[in-house]
């Protein structure tokens, strides 16, 4: 792996303001699809310690850019590590956004050319929030607050995200962000879907148990929503949770691109966003043709949007 390399002070990020794309299926597909690189990279974390992990973040970002990608995915909390025991232990370890490791990371992006997606933890007032941030050579693109939290490490202590699922534009590829526990709640994914997104991103910190997730349902985010879909989990041990990689990329019909095992690598493949925009599927025409974003039942999912009934599913009376 290569040394870093300092970049001179004058050397300033851009911030752009973050846009949801939510007319993006609308646009028109060319005729000549164009197709880009993406990078995951499944790496060990060094708990409680920014200044070590985005030394090695850059370096992983730089030697990605040489073999030819154009957006590198980091794992969850990258910058910090996971496994906190309070909020208070926590608390001087998150930062803004935009904020410092931003800076520094957008400063690598704009040598290199290249987006990245990584997790931290966000200080916003008296809240702490976890977080995946797209930066690029523009700055920080977009920001997304995990909505859904699981009891276990930091996510115990945090706020759960305010901000709803978005869609950004990096280059010529959409790409809308979730994090770790948020690929067991299908409606996350379909709302990125439906706002357009080409590329699904799940920064994670799977542990065991999650096995599952990590070997199943990342093919079926993708097939059900025809989008390409990145799940790049960390490896390593942090008090006590062991962290099981196998990273993941898929393609819009639910096919594995690249997976990892449980050391750390960086992953590569070639995607093509347009096909992601291409809901309708012909298999044989006239006859099966598949399109999950037209064909769906709106009015009948109204249960999805009530309140959890402790006392179990109300049972259907039976036919009198």
């Amino acid at each position: 792996m290569k040394t870093a390399v300092e970049l001179p002070e004058s050397v300033e990020q851009r911030t752009a303001q973050s846009v949801p794309l939510t007319a993006a299926m609308e646009q028109p597909v060319r005729e000549t699809a164009a197709t880009l690189r993406i990078a995951g990279v499944q790496m060990d974390v060094a708990f409680g310690d920014p200044e070590k992990n985005l030394g090695r973040i850059e370096r992983f970002l730089r030697q990605a850019a040489e073999n030819g990608a154009e957006l590198v995915i980091f794992p969850e909390c990258a910058v910090t590590g996971y496994c906190f025991d309070s909020l208070e232990e926590a608390w001087p370890l998150a930062q803004s956004v935009p904020g410092p490791a931003t800076k520094r990371l957008g400063l690598v992006c704009v040598e290199t050319g290249v987006y990245a997606v990584f997790g931290l933890l966000e200080a916003d007032g008296e809240r702490v929030f976890n977080t995946a941030v797209l930066v690029g050579p523009e700055g920080v693109i977009g920001r997304y607050r995990k909505v859904h939290l699981p009891y276990l490490g930091v996510d115990r202590y945090t706020t759960p995200g305010d901000g709803g699922f978005s869609v950004f534009a990096a280059g010529e590829v959409r790409v809308g962000m979730t994090i770790c526990y948020d690929a067991a709640f299908p409606e996350a994914s379909r709302v990125l879907a439906l706002e357009g997104a080409d590329l699904i991103v799940l920064p994670t910190n799977w542990p065991p148990g999650a096995e599952c997730m990590a070997d199943f349902a990342v093919n079926t985010r993708a097939m059900e929503n025809a989008v390409y879909f990145a799940a790049v989990n960390r490896v390593g041990t942090e008090r006590g949770f062991r962290f099981i990689g196998r990273s993941r990329i898929c393609d819009p019909g639910g096919n594995t691109l690249a997976v990892a095992g449980e050391d750390e690598t960086i992953l590569y493949a070639q995607i093509e966003p347009e096909r992601a925009r291409r809901k309708r599927i012909v298999r044989v025409p006239d006859k099966h043709i598949i399109d999950r974003m037209a064909d769906r039942r709106p009015e009948m999912y109204s249960r999805l949007t009530q309140p959890h009934d402790l006392a179990g599913p109300r049972a259907r009376p039976a036919d009198s």
